[in-house]
């Protein structure tokens, strides 16, 4: 604790108070006190408290504490201008001690020429401490410069304080747009001034990167994958010639060459994978797989088949056969007219909240799925299936692993979804590029099929959603939990131009 901080101790728990012994000590004598087990957290505040009260105000109140402290991921939020909402907070972090608050008195009578009369206790065994190492973050404050050089504030006028009428609305304003945060990172970090690299003299790639655009410190490893449009007239029919050389460089275990059969075999079979397909049924580290399939297929990024990999030589355009082998971009629709809402379903989002490391927060990887949610019969249909078959199947009674899913029409194991699909078997006259050799909406019906199947899961646990006690929606509330900016809760409408983009990107970034 340095010179010009307070230590602040609170109680959360209360567990038992131990016996507390008072001795008067004399000068480097010693004294035996009992341990309480009463449990304190420390907050080291730093700066002096005059007013506690206004010292709970810049941490938000003891409501505000408990809560924090109740969540072992959040970093205890100060502001040393607790009614401005724009002041940004200074930052402690949360370390787990063993140290003891030791209250200590010395009383001496004026006058007396006595020794002093001092006495112990112990309060409390302190478990939690916050410590406030970090640096303030730059604040912005709400200020207008007027023409003669003063400045007026902002906040009158930018904040609602009360309901107003349409006039408030009306005033002219000056333009007042805060960024929401001016650093991730409130430690100091040792730079160097070290050069870019993509950008030293003499770098060829720093020669076709534009001027104002800031590189990677590390270039990207290039696996030679071959893209293909659906509009494009001619397929590949071999690997590019450095894709060869790539792997043949990279195989040289035993489990690489097995792994090669095996992916060969799986092309023979079936002309077309999607990579989760491919990484359930061969066993091959990720990295390798990256190098193996530009050596096999060709990756299409439009049309019925974006985001599978094809064998060379074969044009899915022109073999109806090819229809089961289609993707369907698949989303779990969330929203209270659906019979449960975001909270009530088990499969969590891909991203979330914690993946990101925001100056408020510490990482904490969270579960995709809630433990004892399912029911059993269900449970059981998701082990007997095993997590690999799972991420690219799907059957009746079970769960997708995650809220958007890039299934093929081959690996959807349901009778009625089969029936859709084979409406005009030996009637394909034309491929088009949406619903490539199926009837016009065929995917939009076989969304509508699997997402009832899954309200019919979701409400065989939680009967009492199917009837949602609805509340108002407020305009400019805030929602309390945002899993995915795909997820809109009223917004169904499938547009197929911007199917799968955030997972092709993802994956065509490992390629490139």
């Amino acid at each position: 604790m340095t010179v010009n901080s307070t230590t602040l101790v609170t109680e959360p728990v209360s567990e038992g108070n131990g016996k507390l012994l008072d001795a008067p000590l004399a000068s480097g004598s010693t004294a035996t006190l009992s341990l309480t087990d009463k449990k304190l957290v420390c907050v080291e505040y730093p700066g002096f408290v005059i007013s506690v009260d206004n010292m709970l105000d810049s941490v938000g109140g003891e409501q505000a504490l408990t809560k924090t402290y109740a969540d072992s991921s959040k970093r205890l939020e100060l502001r040393f201008r607790p009614k401005d909402p724009y002041c940004h907070p200074v930052c402690g972090n949360r370390y787990s001690s063993n140290n003891l608050l030791l209250r200590v008195c010395r009383r001496k009578r004026k006058g007396s020429s006595g020794e002093a009369h001092i006495t112990m206790e112990i309060l409390g065994l302190i478990g939690t401490t916050y410590k406030f190492q970090g640096m303030a973050d730059f604040q912005y404050l709400a200020m207008h410069n007027e023409p003669d050089g003063s400045k007026v504030s902002l906040y009158d006028k930018v904040i609602l304080r009360k309901p107003e009428k349409k006039e408030f609305f009306d005033l002219s304003v000056p333009l007042f747009l805060p960024p929401p945060l001016f650093s991730r990172l409130d430690g100091p970090v040792d730079y160097f001034y070290r050069p870019d690299s993509m950008h030293r003299e003499g770098n060829m790639q720093s020669l076709l990167l534009n001027e104002n655009l800031i590189g990677p410190n590390r270039a990207r490893r290039p696996h030679n994958a071959i893209f293909v449009n659906f509009d494009e007239k001619s397929i590949p029919t071999e690997p590019l010639e450095a894709a060869k050389i790539n792997w043949k460089k990279n195989s040289i275990h035993h489990s690489d060459i097995k792994a090669e059969e095996e992916m060969r075999k799986l092309f023979e079979r079936r002309p077309i994978w999607s990579r989760n397909a491919v990484k359930a049924n061969v066993d091959i580290h990720p990295e390798k797989l990256k190098l193996l399939l530009p050596y096999l297929a060709y990756y299409m990024l439009t049309g019925p088949w974006r985001s599978l990999w094809v064998r060379f030589g074969y044009d899915p355009r022109t073999n109806p056969e090819a229809k089961i082998y289609q993707v369907l971009d698949f989303r779990i629709r969330c929203g209270m007219k659906h019979g449960y809402g975001v909270n009530d379903m088990p499969v969590k989002a891909k991203r979330s909240a914690y993946h990101y490391c925001l100056p408020t927060t510490v990482n904490k990887a969270g579960e995709r799925t809630e433990e004892g949610f399912l029911p059993d019969d269900i449970t059981l249909t998701l082990l007997d299936n095993g997590p690999t078959e799972s991420a690219y199947v799907f059957r009746e009674g079970m769960l997708p692993p995650y809220r958007q899913m890039l299934y093929q029409l081959c690996d959807l194991d349901v009778e009625q979804i089969k029936g859709i699909i084979q409406r005009n078997d030996g009637k394909e006259e034309v491929c088009d590029e949406r619903d490539g050799w199926c009837l016009p909406q065929t995917a939009d019906d076989l969304r509508d099929i699997i997402s009832s199947m899954i309200t019919q899961v979701v409400r065989a646990k939680r009967p009492a959603s199917s009837s949602p006690k609805l509340k108002p929606v407020r305009a400019g509330r805030k929602m309390e939990e945002s899993d995915e900016d795909d997820e809109e809760e009223y917004d169904d409408e499938y547009k197929p131009s911007e199917g799968s983009e955030n997972e092709m990107e993802t994956e065509m970034l490992d390629y490139m």
